[in-house]
Order: structure tokens, then sequence, then C-alpha cells
């Protein structure tokens, strides 16, 4: 399927969480929706790029995303904002390369914990304000790294296909308190994380159509899937085959 055009003043009113946000594709999505808008919480630990979100009326929150109080925090931000929690995008992470028989495994365990753990959190802290508006929008960053699982990537592969089984049961469970919860792969994008500066890569700010069209569902929005550039992605169909994912899911609709 493929997401509707976005419509930028449907930001209005509305509160935005955003993690990672100091730099890269993080910061292009707080920018965006902070000018189409919206109130938005932007979270990172480095508090000097922060700074800088905060100049433009971003509200910031410093602090580890693996800490479920950093979470709580940013939380409580939004609310005080706005009275409410319209958005969470979990897209905190950074990579690693290294071998499964060298690699330390406190590496691994970083790792992972940003991409799931941190993302888990974030979903258990904006869960009971949207339960309370029934309405929330849940966005999980994902990668085809999850599914390509490439030598010397296991850590960022293993965090990333982890978190696209989070989003598939998060959806199932919230989606009758009317939250959506999807994922986005923001695709080759010029960001800290290649560790050099990329500029035959798309620039982060081409991340934030998909990412506006996730916020802004309509509450029959989709739900437990995954897009890129507006349209639907089949994560993992191509390694592990379609007929698994429909028997994964019991009757057999794929949905």
């Amino acid at each position: 399927m493929k997401l509707e055009q976005p419509d930028p003043e449907s930001m209005e009113g509305r509160s935005v969480i955003v993690t990672g946000a100091g730099s890269g594709i993080g910061r292009a999505l707080a920018l965006g929706f902070c000018r189409d808008g919206a109130a938005v919480v932007g979270v990172d630990q480095d508090e000097e790029r922060l700074a800088a979100l905060g100049e433009v009326g971003v509200r910031t929150v410093t602090g580890d995303v693996t800490d479920p109080a950093t979470l709580v925090a940013a939380v409580t931000a939004a609310l005080e904002l706005r009275g409410r929690v319209d958005v969470l995008f979990n897209n905190a992470g950074f990579g690693s390369r290294g071998r499964v028989d060298s690699q330390p495994i406190e590496r691994f365990r970083d790792v992972v914990a940003v991409h799931l753990f941190a993302s888990y959190a974030g979903i258990q802290a904006v869960c009971p304000a949207m339960q309370r508006q029934r309405h929330g929008r849940i966005v999980n960053v994902l990668s085809r790294a999850a599914e390509a699982c490439l030598p010397t990537n296991s850590a960022y592969s293993a965090g990333k296909a982890a978190l696209w089984a989070l989003t598939r049961s998060a959806a199932a469970e919230l989606a009758p308190d009317g939250i959506l919860v999807n994922g986005l792969i923001p695709g080759m994008t010029n960001t800290a994380i290649w560790g050099r500066d990329r500029p035959e890569l798309q620039p982060p700010e081409a991340v934030y159509p998909t990412a506006l069209a996730l916020a802004t569902l309509r509450d029959d929005g989709p739900t437990g899937r995954v897009f890129w550039d507006l349209e639907e992605y089949p994560l993992f169909e191509w390694t592990i085959g379609r007929g698994v994912l429909l028997a994964a899911n019991g009757d057999g609709s794929g949905e």
C-alpha cells in the first residue's frame, strides 16, 4: 500500500517526541514537525546539540534513552506543552562493527539496548497518555540491515530485527486503544552513523515526508507495517519468504 501525501497543516496543535534528536534524521524530524506547527520534544544525550534545537522552539530533554526515566521526562514535557502526546518517534540509534567471535558482548548489548530497550521504554512511557486520549501514533525507525545481516553488523542487524518484532507485537496489542504502531525505513541517508560524510546519499530531510504521513495517519490507517518513501516495504519477505510470515500470523491473512 502507499501512504497518502501528508498535509503539513495537520500537525497544528499536536505534540511529538523524537529520540536521537540531536543530529541526523532525528534532528531533521524535530525541525520539520516544529516548522509545521507541532510542539516537539527532542531527546538526546548530547546537550550541546540539543541546545541548538532549543533555540528554534524545540523543548529538549537531555538523557540516556535506555533509562526509562528519560522517556518519562519527555512525556512530562509534552504534556506540559500541549496536554497530550500524539506521536512518538523511536529514532535513537548507532552502529557498531565487529565480528561475532571477537566483538565484546558489552558493545553488542549497548547497541541492542539503544535500538530495542529504549524503544520499548518509549512505548511504555507514552502509552498512559495515548490510551487516555484513545489516540496515538508510534513510529519505530527500522533498517534493511535487519534482513541483510551483513558481516560485522550483527549487533545493529539484531537490534533492528528485534525492533521489527516489537513493532508488530505492540501494534496488535495497542490497536484497540486507538494507537497505531508502524516502522519507518529511512533508506541510505547521510548521517553520522557512517563515521564520515557521505554527500552522495540522501539528506536527512528526505525522510520527513514519510515520517509526517505516519504521524498523521487516520484512525483507520495501517498498523504493524513498515514503510519506506511512502510505500509499504515487505521487510523479511525476500529472505525468509512470504509464506513463512503468513503462517506466523496464524490466520494466514498476512495483516
